[in-house]
């Protein structure tokens, strides 16, 4: 306990964190989140490749029994008489309480309720399915709503397939869908023949609720989520990839297996089958707040992730040359995109390559406090912006969710 509080001294309220990387059997590695070459498969074949980056996590990640031991969460890093250390976020969270995370979050979750990730791969994703929080306790799980961002920097290249399907299209029966889950093992179940696929553009987004059918295209993806890795397979057959058929169980209790009403009760089908999808669930920029008075005053933030109540994102642009104050009213986890400079005390850089087990200095998490009292950024660049990302937790209060 002592380190924590060494390490939250030290940092005034801001913990710089290491990269957290995490391989998806089923994924082949789009290459897009600066992974050395050499290092995407590094866990072994067995493991597959890595293909996603964890942000300010404190979730593990349910990967199989070959999942390591700390899989998924993030560590501090700090420095202390010429050593660094590593703690865990999760336990920072749980020693430093209201102090992090504020007394709103605390009181409410004790805990941090919500992690954001890059994933990144070369082709599409499966047809999947996340449960709501009334299914996945089902399986002793919270349930996961979560929001996709194409962060421009990251997409030099769409990869194979830069189209996601949402949902189920309209006029599709429910005894269509079961059908396809029925001849799940039978090869191409061709579920996305009653889907709609929507052309993915650098700095878009999408919100993503439970129970909603979404098959993510190979963009490389920053996603805000409650912190839950809840999720089963509904397509069995993608980019010509066979798809276990256990990952189509994977979301429902033992005794449910076989079951195929019990997957069906899993999908929101009103959600899924709304003829406004595109209007309902895309999500262009906003800025926070007048755009000239933020450009006057050498920056410009917008509201990337603002639909849903369990967690919102914020791009923040600050220009060559500046040194700007940011205030926010919760705390937040922080990645950087571009550009490099200080945040406070704290060095800020955006690597163009790292090794895995490297440490950085592109990831911090700010608590509340700090938060509130407002960060310093001074660009050090006369020609690169500092762009980064930020997460906040459940009901921002800066934010007015749309329905």
């Amino acid at each position: 306990m002592e380190n924590i509080e060494k390490a939250f001294e030290q940092g005034k309220g801001i913990f710089r964190l290491a990269p957290n990387w995490v391989p998806r059997s089923f994924c082949v590695p789009g290459r897009r989140i600066k992974l050395h070459p050499d290092d995407y498969y590094v866990l072994g074949g067995e493991r597959g490749g890595i293909d996603e980056r964890w942000l300010s996590s404190t979730t593990p990640a349910k990967n199989g029994p070959l999942t390591g031991e700390f899989e998924g969460l993030s560590f501090v890093v700090y420095e202390h008489e010429g050593e660094i250390k590593q703690l865990l976020l999760s336990d920072c969270v749980s020693h430093l309480k209201e102090r992090l995370i504020g007394n709103r979050i605390w009181s409410d979750y004790q805990s941090w309720p919500m992690y954001s990730k890059f994933f990144d791969n070369m082709g599409p994703l499966p047809h999947h399915i996340h449960h709501n929080d009334e299914k996945a306790a089902l399986i002793e799980q919270a349930g996961k709503p979560e929001a996709y961002y194409f962060p421009p920097q990251l997409n030099n290249h769409g990869g194979d397939f830069p189209y996601t399907f949402m949902g189920i299209a309209p006029g599709t029966s429910k005894a269509q869908i079961k059908e396809c889950l029925e001849n799940f093992s039978k090869g191409d179940n061709k579920i996305t023949n009653y889907s709609q696929a929507y052309r993915l553009e650098p700095g878009t987004g999408w919100d993503v609720p439970p129970g909603l059918l979404h098959a993510p295209g190979s963009m490389c993806t920053y996603e805000p989520q409650k912190a839950s890795d809840v999720f089963a397979m509904y397509q069995s057959l993608v980019n010509e990839a066979i798809i276990p058929e256990e990952l189509l169980w994977k979301g429902v209790p033992d005794d449910k297996h076989g079951d195929y009403n019990a997957l069906m009760d899993i999908i929101d089908w009103d959600l899924n089958v709304d003829p406004n999808m595109m209007q309902n669930r895309f999500m262009f920029p906003k800025p926070v707040k007048s755009q000239a008075e933020m450009e006057h005053a050498g920056y410009s933030e917008k509201w990337i992730c603002y639909k849903s109540t369990a967690f919102s994102a914020k791009e923040l642009t600050v220009f060559p040359g500046q040194t700007v104050t940011i205030s926010d009213s919760a705390a937040y986890g922080l990645i950087m995109m571009q550009g490099h400079g200080k945040l406070n005390d704290w060095t800020l850089e955006t690597p163009a390559l790292i090794r895995y087990g490297q440490l950085t200095y592109d990831e911090y998490f700010v608590s509340e406090m700090a938060a509130m009292k407002g960060v310093i950024i001074t660009n050090d660049s006369k020609t690169d912006p500092i762009v980064m990302l930020k997460h906040f937790g459940p009901d921002n209060p800066d934010l007015i969710v749309e329905p």
